[in-house]
């Protein structure tokens, strides 16, 4: 099978493995797991943030970011395909007691400086107020979008001259980095805070990291806490995640991988394909007249895994365990998939 489902289904390598059983470790919750601590440096370095807080999934940072920056009540400005309101599963309203008012970005992904505006609540006797926007970078559902420093700018300075943090849902924020040929820091700068993942392109086991200024930090380490995320000897999975850090400059291979694959797809008669600016590649079989269900079950008989998104698009994701041979031979098997739905 080649699984095409998500960078999320990488195996972790032997070096990771390695850096697992070797691990120094302490109880994190005291502060005295010196891999888990060498880890938050290295993550808030590398984004240009003052401090980092090791989370056990994506979600967890994110959430946590939400619930540290709001006050129960208040209104998170946010597009209406975004990770934290899309595949969160109700976070933002369970967790925080925040309301979302979401907006359509569109193909940009982020909201513009009118949208920012618009999306506004003053706080008052009837209103809750803005509470915080969010953003996302690059952005899963509208195609792995890698958003420029321009319109992160852009948005982050709209929301701070109304008195609004920012947060930045950069679980992919690397892929954005190499394929905007930017620093990371230049696309986490304009935020207050920002959450990346070790565990899809980086090809970490587990672990996410959420950075800010270091007082929201040790606010966030006690969300942390309250939503279980206390850990005790989790330098067996902060080392892999140390590991994962040098795979930052491998990302390019994937995205090399994606436009291969994107291109391959597209010659399929009936099928379109949205150009990737990473390693997403987001289809559609409507010409076809095959719906994205009957595609994904059919391309697993053939041994291609995937997902469907909608009634007829699907999202196929290149990572560090798919080689150029297996996009290639992923296309072929696509390819007689779709035939054998004609038939």
């Amino acid at each position: 099978m080649i699984d095409l489902r998500s960078d999320t289904v990488t195996k972790p390598s032997d070096a990771m493995r390695d850096a697992a059983r070797d691990a120094e470790v302490g109880d994190d919750v005291y502060g005295d797991d010196p891999s888990v601590n060498e880890l938050e440096r290295r993550a808030a370095d590398l984004v240009g943030m003052e401090a980092a807080l090791f989370v056990p999934s994506g979600t967890m940072g994110n959430q946590v970011a939400i619930r540290t920056h709001t006050e129960r009540g208040q209104e998170l400005v946010v597009d209406d395909e975004a990770h934290v309101v899309k595949w969160e599963l109700g976070g933002v309203a369970d967790l925080s007691g925040v309301q979302a008012r979401m907006v359509d970005c569109g193909p940009r992904a982020v909201p513009t400086v009118e949208q920012v505006r618009a999306a506004y609540v003053e706080e008052s006797l009837h209103r809750p107020g803005t509470g915080l926007l969010c953003l996302e970078n690059t952005h899963n559902s509208r195609g792995g979008v890698a958003v420029g420093v321009d319109a992160i700018e852009e948005a982050c300075e709209a929301a701070h001259d109304l008195g609004v943090p920012v947060h930045l849902d950069g679980a992919r924020l690397f892929n954005a980095a190499v394929a905007l040929d930017v620093a990371p820091e230049a696309l986490t700068g304009p935020a207050d805070t920002v959450n990346f993942c070790l565990s899809k392109g980086l090809g970490a086991p587990v672990g996410s990291l959420l950075a800010g200024p270091a007082p929201f930090v040790d606010r966030a380490r006690r969300v942390r806490k309250l939503f279980g995320g206390g850990m005790r000897q989790a330098g067996i999975i902060a080392a892999p995640g140390l590991v994962a850090l040098d795979n930052v400059g491998r990302l390019e291979a994937d995205h090399a991988n994606a436009r291969v694959l994107a291109e391959g797809l597209d010659a399929i008669a009936g099928i379109s394909v949205q150009e990737p600016d990473t390693n997403i590649v987001m289809i559609s079989a409507e010409e076809a007249g095959v719906s994205a269900s009957d595609l994904t079950a059919a391309a697993a008989d053939h041994g291609v895994a995937f997902n469907p998104t909608g009634a007829y698009t699907a999202r196929l994701c290149t990572h560090l365990d798919v080689s150029r041979a297996d996009v290639t031979e992923a296309v072929d098997r696509i390819a007689a998939a779709v035939e054998s739905l004609r038939l």
